[in-house]
C-alpha cells in the first residue's frame, strides 16, 4: 500500500525536520508523537478513518476544532493540556506550509486556532529551612545516601531541569576554580552555571569514591543507578520524595506537593529574593524568554501583598478615625487656590 500524503509528512516531520532541523530534544518529539497518537485514535474510533488511509485533505480547522473539543469534554483533559495538543498540531502544519504551499490557506485556518487562556497556578517552592531538612536527610554512612545527598544539592544549586541532570556526564563537571556545571537543556542549547563551595565539596568527594575522575569515563552518565546506567526521571523522583517523606517526620507544615522540579522553582526564587535581577535569573535557568523568568517575579510580589495585607489587619493604623479631607475647610480653601 503506497502511504498517504499524512503519513508520509508525518514520518518526516517526527523523524527528520523536528531532530535535524529543528534540533529539538528527544523529550520533546516523543511529547509530539503522543498528541499523534491521540489524534489518530480520534479519527479511528470517533471519525471511523482508518488511520492507513487518512489523507492531509481531510484535515481542516473544523475538525480540528472537533478534537479539541472532544479533548475537553470527553476526555476531560485541562486547558494546558488541551493546549499543549494544539501546540504540537501547530507545529506540524506551520512545517507543512513549506512543504506543501499549495494548501497554505488550509494550513494558515489551523494555525488561526486560538489556546485558551488560563490561570496559572501556584508556584510551590521550599523555604531555606524547608530545603535545609531535605538535603540532610540521606545517610551519609552508605554509598546510596551519599549519592543521593550530592544529587539533591546539586539538583537545588544548579537549578537543573530533570533531563538535563539525567544527562550529565563526567566530563560536564569542572571542580576547579571557577568551579561549574555544562548542562544541556531543552533545544540542546548548552549553558554554564557556577557552583558554590559547599557543593563543589560534595561533588569532588562523589567523584573519588566512584571514580569519575578518570579520563576514560569522561562520557559516563556522572549519576547512576544500582546497575550502572542513567537515572531515569522517575528515579530521581522517587530519591526526592523519599527523602521529603523523613523530612517531613521531624519538620511539620513542609508541604505535599514536592517534586524535582520544586528545586528548581525554589533556586530561581531564592535567587529573585537576594536581589538577583530576572536577565541574570533567566540565564541562570536556561530560559529563552524573560516572559517565563518572570512568573517568579510576579509570584514574589504577590507573596508580599498577601504579608501587607496580613500586616495591615495587625497595624493599630487600622483602627485609627479616618478624617475626609472634605471636613477640613482650611485645607479644601488652599487645594482650590492651586
Amino acid at each position: 500500500m503506497k502511504p498517504t500524503t499524512f503519513a508520509h509528512y508525518l514520518t518526516s516531520f517526527l523523524t527528520n525536520y523536528l531532530p535535524s532541523q529543528r534540533n529539538v530534544s528527544p523529550n520533546t518529539i516523543k511529547a509530539y508523537r503522543d498528541v499523534f497518537v491521540i489524534f489518530l485514535r480520534y479519527c479511528r474510533d470517533v471519525r471511523g478513518w482508518a488511520p492507513e488511509r487518512l489523507q492531509l485533505q481531510q484535515i481542516d480547522a473544523a475538525f480540528v476544532m472537533e478534537f479539541l473539543e472532544f479533548l475537553e469534554k470527553e476526555r476531560q483533559c485541562s486547558t494546558r493540556t488541551r493546549n499543549h495538543r494544539l501546540a504540537g498540531l501547530h507545529s506540524f502544519f506551520r512545517y507543512l506550509q513549506t512543504e506543501l504551499p499549495e494548501h497554505i490557506s488550509q494550513w494558515q485556518r489551523i494555525l488561526a486556532i486560538p489556546f485558551h487562556r488560563f490561570n496559572r497556578g501556584v508556584i510551590h517552592y521550599l523555604t531555606p529551612d524547608d530545603l535545609g531538612t531535605i538535603l540532610s536527610m540521606p545517610n551519609l554512612e552508605t554509598r546510596s545516601g551519599r549519592r543521593d545527598a550530592v544529587l539533591l544539592s546539586l539538583l537545588y544549586d544548579s537549578g537543573a531541569r530533570v533531563q538535563e541532570l539525567i544527562d550529565l556526564r563526567t566530563r560536564d563537571i569542572r571542580l576547579d576554580q571557577p568551579a561549574h556545571v555544562r548542562l544541556t537543556g531543552k533545544g540542546q542549547k548548552t549553558r554554564i552555571v557556577p557552583l558554590m563551595p559547599s557543593t563543589v565539596a560534595l561533588l569532588s568527594a562523589y567523584q573519588k569514591e566512584s571514580g569519575l575522575h578518570a579520563t576514560n569515563d569522561s562520557d559516563n552518565p556522572f549519576f547512576t543507578n544500582r546497575f550502572s546506567g542513567k537515572l531515569s526521571r522517575s528515579g530521581i523522583r522517587y530519591i526526592l520524595l523519599k527523602h521529603a517523606k523523613k523530612a517531613r517526620s521531624i519538620r511539620q507544615g513542609l508541604q505535599d506537593r514536592i517534586s524535582p522540579h520544586t528545586l528548581r522553582h525554589t533556586k530561581a526564587m531564592h535567587l529573585l529574593e537576594t536581589g538577583n535581577p530576572l536577565v541574570v535569573i533567566l540565564d541562570f535557568l536556561g530560559h529563552v524568554s524573560i516572559t517565563t523568568t518572570e512568573i517568579y517575579a510576579r509570584a514574589n510580589l504577590e507573596m508580599k501583598r498577601e504579608a501587607l495585607e496580613k500586616a495591615e489587619k495587625l497595624s493599630p493604623a487600622s483602627t485609627l478615625p479616618i478624617q475626609s479631607w472634605h471636613d477640613d475647610r482650611k485645607l479644601l480653601e488652599w487645594l482650590k487656590t492651586l
